[in-house]
């Protein structure tokens, strides 16, 4: 009956706190609170003092509050409604000698009570949301995550009870075992006593003592029964712990740093989702050796002499008070086999494969975000040992690693842990001219390689869609436009990549490409190779051609033949962009017009390449500006409609009487060609793919020269003015 009784009071205060938040949250005196604080980001298990005094402010605004809620004067229509049936008073004297000595507890519950209404409402969402479309998958196994370990902090807190009870009932076991050995010692002494007076006494001993057996033989079998049931809920929070411990480590931790890779090739950056997942369940002493993380990677291309930062983070350092100690960060880089034989924990006699300036770093701790963390600012690889080559690879291809270890002790340095971690692979250049072929191997690296490999193995040869997601990808980080390659430029890389003329792109889906073809061998006729010309378009886009390319101006991947076929069928002075095949790093403008040597015939032009020399003297737009004879974009655009935006003001008028010079782009009209160009082909100058070729056509510069040093007709100063 009192049993009864305790559990329908236990209901109504239950009842009357999950009434009493949601008419607070209802009469906005909780709305602040739950909305202005991440109730979800707190840590469960931390207990710090900053806890304890923000739970007891809350706990003491929710009874000031609740106090408000249940008087009759200040209570509305609709709170009272909600409060009907509750002796209010008594549940609130209850409630706040409830919470009073324990506040923490009460931010738990409402925490519990808000995180399962969100659940439920996502429940809910999903069920109507499955038509609509799918959760991100990444959220929805956080949730999953966070939903695990609020499950696992439950059967903890359920158990931490059982463990209670148990402890209490042993304590009045051992004192009824103690009441019974006092009753077999009194009547031990019986034997010294007159047989009347032993007659008389004995009776009652033998039966409070076989009372007594008899409850010890029974509450023995009941506290070993509460053993077994108490033994069997924590080996099912042990295996959910380490089910949770392989989602957070072995996987979880393994796909944060596979992000890094991709990160690296121009992907997402890797969130910070995955570290605070991280940060708020790795509590687990076998879990510390794997957090410790490098959270800023160095970068991937080291040149020596160059100052570069890294930052390294202890996950767990916050939690066991690591930083009233402070332990100390050492950065050294190592070899690719010093990785492989540290990685089997074999000796490397502490080797280095170089020397690095200011590689030590002592861990500082953020008392706002429970982070310890060492930063690395102002490192500089001062030298480099470098290993025997293996065949034709060449220094751009030797892989290192920055390794970062430390060592703190937990308790009074009973335990000590040594923790350390490796960065992403790094390519060490010594001069800017290495550093096109050191990022090729990165690229590829970061790509290709398989989580949990050997350092570093990759595959020497893969799919050609898997590198054109991976070109893709960097491309578009590279130049930082939404507008990427499009399958008619996957289509033209290919058949430069493969020496095709296949306007399929299902020929090429099962197609390899292998490392030496992207970055080891030149193309045909050339003297680069694949990658070397791609990462030349990349460079020249990125510092001179951004805003054409996202404005849609450039064509860019069209070879010579593609661009008079498209030229043409359009009428005369219609032009395109395209990157120069011949050139690394260049762009020319394809038009058509009238051929001189023959009346009524017309043929497709090609600017000598422009490079980046050429755009820091003047821009795109404003040569494009300067040639008459382009009309129009390719297919139909006015020239000016495209460009006009990025044209350079007219310069302003002359100032102390000196006029500023002004530099303007003149391509001779056709009929001033010299003859021997106009009588003959006039491609005869060009070379197979379109541009002008220097080792045959020296004279034709020298004439060029001349021509420009003339002065210019009327059509040209019309411009000029």
């Amino acid at each position: 009956m009192h049993r009864k009784r305790l559990l329908s009071r236990v209901f109504v205060l239950f009842c009357f706190l999950i009434k009493l938040i949601y008419c607070l949250i209802d009469s906005c005196f909780l709305v602040q609170m739950t909305r202005g604080h991440l109730w979800k980001s707190w840590d469960i298990f931390v207990q710090g003092n900053g806890y304890r005094y923000y739970a007891l402010s809350v706990a003491k605004r929710i009874t000031f509050d609740s106090t408000k809620l249940a008087s009759p004067v200040c209570r509305s229509r609709s709170t009272r409604q909600e409060l009907t049936g509750l002796n209010t008073a008594h549940v609130l004297l209850v409630f706040q000698s409830t919470y009073d000595r324990c506040p923490l507890e009460l931010v738990r519950c409402i925490k519990h009570i808000l995180y399962t209404e969100q659940r439920l409402v996502r429940e809910a969402t999903n069920v109507s949301g499955i038509l609509g479309g799918m959760m991100d998958s990444m959220s929805q196994k956080y949730q999953q995550i966070n939903q695990a370990f609020e499950e696992l902090r439950l059967l903890t807190q359920d158990t931490e009870n059982d463990l209670r009870k148990l402890q209490h009932n042993q304590e009045y076991f051992i004192i009824q075992y103690q009441e019974s050995m006092r009753i077999q010692a009194q009547l031990a002494s019986l034997a010294t006593l007159p047989p009347a007076d032993r007659q008389l006494r004995e009776p009652a001993l033998l039966s409070k003592k076989n009372t007594v057996e008899a409850w010890l033989t029974r509450e023995a079998n009941t506290l070993q029964k509460y053993r077994l049931d108490l033994a069997e809920k924590h080996q099912k929070t042990l295996q959910l712990l380490r089910k949770q411990q392989t989602i957070i480590l072995d996987d979880e931790l393994i796909q944060w740093k596979r992000r890094q890779q991709l990160a690296g090739n121009g992907g997402p950056p890797e969130g910070g989702q995955t570290q605070d997942i991280l940060l708020s369940h790795s509590n687990c002493h076998s879990s510390i050796h794997s957090t410790f993380i490098i959270e800023k990677q160095p970068p991937q291309v080291l040149k020596t002499q160059t100052k570069f930062a890294a930052t390294v983070r202890l996950l767990v350092g916050g939690k066991l008070n690591v930083h009233m100690n402070p332990p100390q960060v050492k950065a050294t880089i190592i070899s690719e086999q010093q990785a492989k034989a540290l990685l089997k924990n074999e000796n490397t006699r502490n080797d280095s494969s170089g020397e690095i300036l200011n590689n030590n770093c002592v861990m500082e701790y953020h008392q706002t975000t429970g982070t310890l963390s060492a930063h690395f600012r102002n490192m500089s690889l001062k030298r480099i040992k470098r290993s025997d080559r293996r065949g034709a690879e060449s220094v751009t291809e030797e892989k290192f690693t920055i390794l970062f270890e430390s060592q703190f002790s937990v308790g009074s340095n009973e335990l000590v842990f040594q923790v350390k971690t490796l960065s992403l692979p790094v390519v060490v250049i010594v001069h800017g001219s290495q550093d096109n072929n050191a990022t090729a191997t990165v690229l590829w690296d970061n790509a290709f390689a398989e989580p949990g490999r050997v350092p570093f193995l990759v595959p020497d040869k893969v799919l050609w869609p898997q590198l054109c997601e991976v070109i893709n990808m960097k491309y578009k980080a590279e130049v930082q436009s939404n507008r990427g390659l499009s399958e008619e430029n996957l289509v033209f890389l290919a058949q430069k990549a493969f020496s095709s003329s296949s306007n399929n792109p299902d020929d090429y889906r099962s197609m390899t490409m292998t490392w030496s073809q992207f970055n080891r061998e030149s193309l045909p006729g050339r003297n680069f190779t694949f990658w070397q010309w791609f990462d030349g378009v990349m460079e020249l886009t990125k510092k001179h051609l951004k805003p054409h390319w996202n404005d849609g101006a450039i064509l860019g991947f069209v070879n010579k033949q593609q661009a008079q076929d498209m030229l043409m069928s359009k009428p005369n002075g219609t032009f395109l962009l395209r990157f120069s095949d011949s050139e690394i790093g260049g762009i020319t403008i394809a038009w058509v017009a009238e051929n001189p040597n023959k009346a009524g015939e017309r043929m497709v032009w090609n600017l000598m390449p422009y490079t980046t020399k050429d755009f820091t003297i003047r821009s795109l737009a404003d040569r494009i500006s300067d040639l008459n004879h382009l009309l129009f974009l390719y297919p139909d655009r006015p020239k000016d409609e495209v460009f006009s935006k990025y044209y350079t003001p007219p310069l302003s008028k002359a100032v102390d009487g000196y006029v500023k010079p002004q530099i303007k782009q003149v391509v001779p009209d056709l009929c001033e060609w010299p003859l021997s160009i106009s009588c003959g082909r006039a491609d005869s100058m060009l070379d197979a793919d379109g541009d002008f070729d220097l080792d045959d056509t020296m004279d034709v510069a020298r004439h060029v020269e001349e021509l420009l040093r003339r002065p210019v007709d009327s059509q040209w100063s019309g411009q000029q003015s």
